[in-house]
């Protein structure tokens, strides 16, 4: 079950592949790295879902987790199953299958296609309230419907516009994906000014250059399934986004969206990296030499994890919105300086960092 040869001297540590027999659904956790505290990373339930891609994303939360100064390690799961099924008996059963595991080596979270309330099954299947963080209110939970990770992508996004010597008021942006961080993305950037003229979702893209407005686009999600049917605005491809002629490009749903077949359409001065590994490496590079200001997935969409951490020990939403404020906007402008002035990318800058800090633990350890 080696993740195709991807070991190293950070990790993995551990992979456990569960099945459960009842629910006929096959489980995968993946332990990247412990030594700053135990693995956090949240449960993705996909049909598609593989080692290698859990792996990816552990080793994404090993460094994320690090940047933000939590005590926790990286971590991620995943179960191989219909989102649109019985997500209920799936989550209990994939708590029973890691009890013993959690929260004292893994401490599991919401991803894509799980939510609050597959949180509360995931704890009751594991018998302990601790087992997860994302949980719903009515558990002590502060659940990612808040809006955290898009709250912090849109404090990280003013810190980059500001660094770039143009400020977020008027400032055009594309959003990819219209899920919990695109959403919650546009909203918080509208609220400081900035002019949304495309999003994107599954079925494809509205564009206005006029700009869309944050609550008559939620309205037409709910009411209509899909922003394309907005009564405003042009329907374009999905695809079409990443070649918008905006200011800040954010991508904000599935991995490796920007490649090497759309790259060199890309126009955005500013790359926000909403999504986990929203970009392919060697077309992040071609982006940077074009002079694309790049604010990593690690640094930027840190918002989620950051809520967790408030959760687990306890304390309020208030609490959790103040630290993302905090932390992301102090990493962001300590990134994006040290990529300057050390003749990096941004990617880099945030790595060398999260190695230092990690290897440090490990030593210590």
């Amino acid at each position: 079950m080696e993740p195709n040869g991807l070991m190293d001297e950070f990790g993995p540590e551990k992979i456990i592949i569960t099945y459960d027999p009842k629910t006929k659904t096959k489980g995968i956790l993946v332990i990247d790295n412990s030594s700053l505290g135990p693995g956090k990373g949240g449960i993705r339930l996909a049909p598609d879902i593989t080692v290698t891609e859990v792996f990816r994303l552990a080793r994404v939360m090993t460094w994320k987790n690090a940047l933000a100064e939590l005590p926790f390690g990286g971590g991620k799961s995943g179960v191989k199953g219909d989102p649109h099924r019985d997500k209920i008996s799936i989550m209990k059963a994939f708590g029973r299958a890691l009890k013993s595991l959690c929260p004292g080596e893994y401490l599991a979270g919401p991803d894509m296609g799980t939510g609050e309330e597959d949180m509360r099954a995931f704890v009751e299947g594991a018998g302990n309230i601790a087992a997860a963080t994302g949980k719903p209110a009515d558990l002590g939970g502060l659940p990612h419907e808040l809006g955290s990770t898009g709250f912090g992508v849109a404090e990280s996004t003013e810190v980059a516009a500001k660094f770039a010597g143009i400020g977020l008021k008027g400032t055009t942006v594309a959003i990819e994906g219209f899920g919990n961080v695109g959403s919650f993305t546009m909203k918080f950037l509208s609220e400081k000014g900035a002019k949304i003229v495309a999003v994107s979702d599954s079925k494809g893209t509205i564009y206005d250059p006029n700009g869309l407005n944050y609550d008559e686009l939620m309205k037409t999600k709910k009411e209509k399934g899909t922003v394309i049917n907005h009564t405003s605005g042009k329907q374009l491809s999905t695809e079409e986004l990443f070649g918008l002629d905006v200011t800040i490009l954010i991508p904000g749903a599935r991995p490796d969206v920007i490649n090497e077949k759309n790259v060199n359409n890309v126009k955005a001065k500013i790359l926000v990296e909403a999504a986990n590994i929203p970009a392919k490496l060697d077309s992040e590079m071609i982006l940077q030499k074009k002079g694309v200001l790049i604010v990593p997935d690690l640094i930027t969409n840190a918002g989620g994890v950051i809520l967790s951490y408030t959760e687990h020990i306890g304390g309020t939403k208030e609490q959790a919105f103040s630290r993302i404020t905090e932390t992301i906007k102090k990493n962001t402008k300590l990134i994006l300086e040290k990529a300057k002035n050390e003749s990096i990318s941004p990617r880099d800058a945030a790595m060398n960092i999260a190695k230092e800090r990690v290897l440090a633990a490990m030593a210590k350890r």
